[in-house]
């Protein structure tokens, strides 16, 4: 079963448990348990942009070596500060369960870099969205004319693990990670049980949803997972990931047991609230790009269409490219493009597969 492993506590075998018999650790309740990072079977290069950044001279280490003192505010405020984040939390695996969200500010560092060494869980606690930043948000202080496309924040999200966000109570979605300007980057991070709206034609994300990158450059997500058997991130619409306009590069990636519950469409029917397509992924606007390379997405639902994938380029300039990868068992409960189970997609041409199984 997915996201369960079995261990033998072989240095203690006392009681009913003998050295050859396993315990069951549930993720559910122990995120550290959870899926392993990203696809083992992909094989897709990663280019040097997608790459995971240097964080070994870090500007603020949260922690002194202790659980306890790696504490929300200190996450929250480091965020804001900007630069390169690490961890000194102790030696096992720990979860910061944030009060309020993090949200980084356009007029301190450009680069924020946050990096979780493996260890470290960032829970929203099923109340707060995790992560923010908004280049055009007067709160987080604008620093250029162009808001919607300036090359900073550039954030960078690796050897993380974001629980429990929750983004219901918020506009737009991404329910751990909400990103709008700048650059976004993921790696070896997962993400489970990530929420946002219910319903709705124009919501979606319930781990990341995206707005405005720089020059349309795309969002790289690298040996990344979300999901597991009763661990899916949920939304309206994209279970996992989306994004109106912008690019995505899945490299190495798995999504599985993620919904997309909305009822209606967009646009919605009458008589609906609407959403309810993508799965995993759901990415609507004109002129961007969907590259899923070495990927697999498997047991994600949609209750309209692209149980996996939804894609639409309403000016059909976009385009769809899934390369060395699998996709199989994502239910479309409404809708999905002739001859490729599990994904509806609009584009400039049909989706362009190479060295892939879509059933």
């Amino acid at each position: 079963m997915l996201g369960l492993r079995r261990f033998c506590m072989a240095l203690m075998c006392v009681g009913a448990l003998g050295c050859g018999e396993s315990l069951t650790v549930d993720p559910r309740t122990n995120p550290h348990e959870g899926p392993p990072t990203g696809n083992g079977d992909g094989t897709c290069s990663v280019p040097p942009e997608a790459a995971e950044e240097d964080a070994s001279n870090p500007d603020t280490v949260i922690g002194d070596g202790t659980p306890e003192s790696c504490a929300s505010d200190a996450f929250v405020d480091a965020v804001a500060r900007g630069g390169t984040i690490a961890f000194d939390c102790g030696p096992e695996p720990v979860t910061i369960t944030l009060e309020r969200t993090a949200k980084v500010f356009n007029d301190q560092n450009p680069d924020i870099i946050i990096d979780g060494g493996g260890k470290v869980t960032l829970s929203g606690g099923g109340r707060v969205r995790i992560l923010y930043q908004n280049t055009c948000d007067s709160n987080q202080v604008w620093t250029t004319p162009h808001c919607n496309d300036q090359d900073h924040p550039r954030l960078t999200v690796q050897n993380l693990t974001f629980v429990d966000g929750n983004a219901k109570s918020e506009e737009e979605g991404g329910g751990a990670i909400f990103v709008r300007g700048g650059r976004l980057k993921v790696v070896n991070s997962r993400f489970f049980n990530n929420v946002c709206h219910d319903v709705g034609p124009d919501v979606g994300g319930g781990a990341i949803r995206v707005f405005d990158q720089y020059r349309d450059l795309p969002v790289y997500v690298v040996n990344s997972t979300f999901g597991g058997e009763g661990l899916g991130n949920v939304c309206s619409n994209g279970g996992a990931l989306s994004s109106i306009g912008v690019s995505y590069t899945v490299i190495n990636s798995t999504f599985t047991h993620n919904e997309a519950i909305g009822v209606g469409a967009n646009p919605q029917r009458d008589g609906t609230p609407g959403g309810g397509s993508g799965g995993a992924i759901y990415n609507d606007g004109n002129t961007f790009t969907l590259t899923v390379c070495g990927s697999r997405m498997a047991g994600n639902r949609a209750n309209e269409g692209g149980g996996a994938i939804f894609f639409v380029s309403n000016d059909r300039t976009g385009s769809l490219v899934i390369e060395d990868s699998q996709l199989e068992d994502n239910p479309s409960g409404g809708f999905e493009t002739q001859g490729y189970p599990g994904i509806f997609v609009l584009a400039s041409g049909p989706p362009r597969v190479t060295s892939s199984v879509i059933r």
